[in-house]
C-alpha cells in the first residue's frame, strides 16, 4: 500500500497516509462503509447526485463537531441534489448518538471502523493512528472527483469557502 508522509500534521509533527489520493479528474473511487444501522453503504448508492464528502478524525473533537454541524447547516441550503457525507472511524453507535444530541440530520455519518475501506481508497488513513485525516472530496453526479482539500494541520478546519464554491459550480 501507497504511504506518503508530509501531506498532514498533528501539532506540528508529521503523520503517514496510506493509500492513494485520487485527484482531480479522477473517476471517484467506489467504497464501502457502515450507516447508523450497521448496514452498508457505498459511494455508487449516490450516483446521480453531487456528493461532498468530509473525512474527520472523530465527531467527538472539537473541530470535527464545528465542521460537522456547519457542513449540516450548509446542507440545509443545497437541496436534494446534494448529499453530504461526513465519515470517519468512529463506531456507528457513537456516529448515531452524537448526531442525536447535536440535532445533526442533513449530513449522512458513515463508519469507516470496519475496514477503512474509504481511508485507503481516497488516501487519507493514517498509519500513526488509523483515524482518517481531515479531507473534502467534491464529487459530481456522474462520479468524478472535482474537488481535492487535504487540510494540512489535523487540528484545523478545512476551506469551507472552497468547498461550497466548487459545489456550486456543479449545480
Amino acid at each position: 500500500m501507497e504511504e506518503n508522509s508530509g501531506i498532514i500534521t498533528m501539532k506540528g509533527n508529521p503523520l503517514t497516509l496510506l493509500g492513494k489520493q485520487p485527484r482531480v479528474g479522477d473517476p471517484a473511487p467506489d467504497f464501502e462503509v457502515l450507516d447508523n444501522n450497521l448496514s452498508p453503504v457505498r459511494l455508487s448508492s449516490f450516483r446521480g447526485k453531487v456528493c461532498v464528502i468530509a473525512s474527520i478524525p472523530s465527531l467527538d473533537t472539537p473541530v470535527c463537531d464545528m465542521e460537522t454541524r456547519r457542513f449540516n447547516e450548509e446542507a440545509g441550503k443545497l437541496g436534494s441534489d446534494v448529499a453530504i457525507l461526513t465519515i470517519s472511524m468512529d463506531l456507528p453507535f457513537a456516529q448515531k448518538r452524537w448526531c442525536g444530541t447535536a440535532g445533526v440530520d442533513k449530513v449522512t455519518t458513515l463508519s469507516d471502523h470496519f475496514s477503512a475501506s474509504f481511508g485507503e481508497a481516497y488516501g487519507v488513513l493514517i498509519k500513526e493512528l488509523r483515524l482518517l485525516a481531515r479531507a473534502v472530496f467534491v464529487v459530481d453526479k456522474d462520479g468524478v472527483v472535482n474537488y481535492v482539500q487535504i487540510v494540512k494541520e489535523i487540528a484545523d478546519e478545512p476551506d469551507y469557502t472552497e468547498v461550497l464554491m466548487a459545489l456550486k459550480k456543479l449545480l
